[in-house]
C-alpha cells in the first residue's frame, strides 16, 4: 500500500481538528452578530458546512454511476451521526436539548427518514423525488432563520435590551474567514481520511456497499465528530446537538436529493439497504425523541447506549459481509432481546417525562 496514503490520513486528522476549532469559534461569534441563536447556527451553517464531505462524495459517486456508495454514505452517515457522535459527545459531558429540537427539528428528522425510506422501497430514488427533497431543505432553512430572528428580537424587547453590541467590520470579516477556512480544512481533511480508508478497504476486499455504510460514512462524518465534541468541550452544547440533527436533515434532503438529480437515471437503491439499513436509520432517528424528551437532556448512560448500538450495528455489517457462522445467532439475540428491551426502556422514559411535565403544568 502507498505510504503517502497513510501520511495523508494523519494530515487529514490534524486538518479536521484545526478546522473544527475555527468553525465553532467563528460560527458562535457570528450568531451574536446576525441575531440568531447558537442552536440555529448549529442546525444550518455548522450542520450544512460539516456535511459538505457527504455532499461531495455522494454527488461525485452518483455522477460516476456508483449509486450504492452514494446512498450508503447518506444512510451510514445518519446512523453514525446519532449513535456515534451524540454518544461520544454525551460521554464527554451530558447534553442539554432545547425545546425546539424536541418539538420541531427531531420530528422533522424522523419524518424525513420515513419519507426517504418510503421513496426508496421501490428500489430507486428518481430525479423528481430528488428535486422535491432538495426543495424541502430550502423551505426548512428559510423558515428556521426567520423564526429564530423573530424570537431573538422578541427576547431583546422583553428585557428592554437594544441590539447586541456592534462589532467592527474587520471583526465580522475575521469571523467569516474563520468559518470559511474551518470548512475548507474540514472538507480537505475528511477527503484525505476517506481516500485512505477506501484504499485500505478495497485492499482487504470489502464490498462497495459496506464501504459506503461504514468507512466512507464515518470518514465524511468526521467533521461532525470534531465539531460536536469540541463544541461540548467549549460549553456550546446547542451547536453540538444542533449540528447532528441539522446534518441528518441536510444529508436526507440535500445530499440525497442532489445525488438523485445528477445521477444519470436516478439512484438505484441496493436491496440490502432497503431491507436493513434504512429501517435502522429510521429507528435511530425515532429513538432520539423519547431520549431527548426525557428531561430534555442526553445523559452519559444514554450516550453509552447510543455508542453501544453503533458498535452492534457495525459488527452486524462485518458479520454479514463475511457471511460468518455467528450471523444467524447474532440476529436472533438482537431481535428477540436487545431491541425490544431498549424500546421498552425508551417508552418508560418518555412516559415518565410526560407525567412530570403534566404535573408541573398543574
Amino acid at each position: 500500500m502507498d505510504p503517502i496514503t497513510l501520511v495523508l490520513f494523519v494530515v487529514g486528522l490534524a486538518a479536521l481538528v484545526g478546522g473544527a476549532e475555527l468553525l465553532v469559534r467563528g460560527a458562535a461569534q457570528l450568531a451574536a452578530v446576525v441575531g440568531v441563536s447558537q442552536l440555529v447556527i448549529g442546525l444550518t451553517v455548522v450542520a450544512f458546512g460539516t456535511s459538505a464531505p457527504e455532499l461531495a462524495v455522494s454527488v461525485s459517486s452518483a455522477l460516476r454511476g456508483e449509486a450504492s456508495l452514494a446512498i450508503g454514505n447518506v444512510v451510514g452517515s445518519n446512523i453514525f451521526n446519532v449513535l456515534f457522535i451524540l454518544g461520544v459527545s454525551a460521554l464527554v459531558a451530558p447534553l442539554v436539548v432545547s425545546t425546539q429540537l424536541v418539538r420541531l427539528d427531531v420530528p422533522l428528522m424522523i419524518a424525513a427518514s420515513l419519507v426517504v425510506w418510503a421513496i426508496a422501497r421501490d428500489g430507486a430514488v428518481g430525479r423528481i423525488e430528488g428535486a422535491l427533497l432538495f426543495a424541502a431543505i430550502v423551505v426548512y432553512t428559510v423558515f428556521l432563520v426567520r423564526k429564530s430572528r423573530a424570537e431573538e428580537r422578541a427576547a431583546r424587547a422583553a428585557v428592554e435590551i437594544c441590539a447586541p453590541p456592534r462589532r467592527g467590520v474587520r471583526a465580522v470579516l475575521l469571523d467569516l474567514a474563520m468559518v470559511v477556512v474551518g470548512l475548507a480544512l474540514l472538507v480537505l481533511g475528511s477527503g484525505w481520511l476517506v481516500d485512505g480508508a477506501i484504499a485500505i478497504a478495497r485492499f482487504l476486499g470489502v464490498s462497495e456497499t459496506v464501504i459506503g455504510l461504514t468507512l466512507v460514512a464515518g470518514g465524511t462524518s468526521l467533521p461532525e465528530v470534531a465539531t460536536s465534541v469540541l463544541a461540548v468541550i467549549r460549553g456550546q452544547r446547542d451547536i453540538a446537538v444542533g449540528n447532528v440533527v441539522g446534518s441528518n436533515l441536510f444529508n436526507l434532503l440535500s445530499v440525497l436529493g442532489l445525488s438523485a438529480v445528477v445521477a444519470p437515471e436516478g439512484l438505484v437503491v441496493p436491496a440490502s439497504i432497503i431491507a436493513f439499513d434504512l429501517p435502522v436509520m429510521t429507528a435511530v432517528a425515532a429513538a432520539c425523541l423519547p431520549i431527548f424528551f426525557a428531561g430534555h437532556r442526553i445523559g452519559r448512560w444514554e450516550g453509552a447506549l447510543f455508542l453501544g448500538y453503533y458498535v452492534a450495528y457495525t459488527l452486524y455489517l462485518v458479520l454479514d459481509a463475511t457471511e460468518h457462522d455467528l450471523l444467524h445467532t447474532y440476529r436472533l439475540v438482537m431481535a428477540a432481546f436487545v431491541v425490544p428491551l431498549t424500546a421498552i426502556t425508551l417508552a418508560i422514559l418518555a412516559f415518565r417525562a410526560w407525567r412530570q411535565e403534566r404535573r408541573a403544568a398543574r
